[in-house]
């Protein structure tokens, strides 16, 4: 079947697309608004766009036309970390992703350990194994949409965290310890299955 975007409703699209484009890494984007409450939620519209230097992106949706705190306080601060989710960590990621008030403190709510960054303001996630703070170099709101649209924000990567347990040697990451999940469709996640390798021509 051929779709065109333009005739179809926007959940009709959503569903399409995040059915369709999986597994997605989930982005625990941790955030402070200016009068220094924390905030934290997921964002699977998220990946890495280079590494040199290192930059992310993760982009948030405008439902009805409203910013979600985490854009606010992006766009306030310039300033985020990204904290890796892993199989351990699923229940309280998803617990952070419901809708509370500006000033509820979701690594209280939730029950996670923030701990001071190197360089940004907003808290890490301690039981994250992986955390990059990040600074806002772009953002951008997409055009001619129907209920809001979304914002897409990059990111340059200023330090890096890694517990030791999901290291190897040269810098390899081990993913027998690391376990991250993954966005699917719905409620629904993935792990880390079998994993093939095919040698570049």
């Amino acid at each position: 079947m051929e779709f065109n975007p333009d005739t179809l409703e926007t959940k009709e699209i959503y569903k399409l697309l995040t059915g369709s484009i999986i597994p997605r890494p989930i982005a625990w984007i941790a955030t402070i608004d200016e009068s220094g409450t924390n905030n934290l939620a997921p964002f699977s519209y998220f990946n890495m766009i280079g590494d040199d230097p290192p930059h992310v992106m993760f982009s948030t949706r405008r439902d009805n036309n409203s910013n979600k705190d985490t854009l606010n306080n992006v766009l306030s601060t310039k300033q985020f970390v990204v904290n890796m989710v892993t199989e351990s960590l699923a229940e309280e990621m998803n617990s952070s992703a419901q809708a509370v008030a500006p000033e509820v403190d979701e690594f209280e709510m939730v029950g996670v350990t923030p701990i001071p960054s190197s360089v940004v303001k907003p808290m890490r996630v301690k039981e994250s194994p992986i955390q990059f703070e990040c600074e806002m170099v772009h953002h951008y709101f997409l055009e001619d949409h129907k209920q809001g649209g979304a914002c897409v924000i990059i990111g340059r990567v200023v330090r890096m965290h890694f517990d030791e347990s999901v290291l190897l040697e040269d810098y390899k990451i081990n993913m027998k310890t690391y376990k991250p999940i993954a966005r699917l469709a719905g409620s629904n996640y993935s792990k880390i299955g079998e994993v093939f390798s095919i040698k570049r021509s």
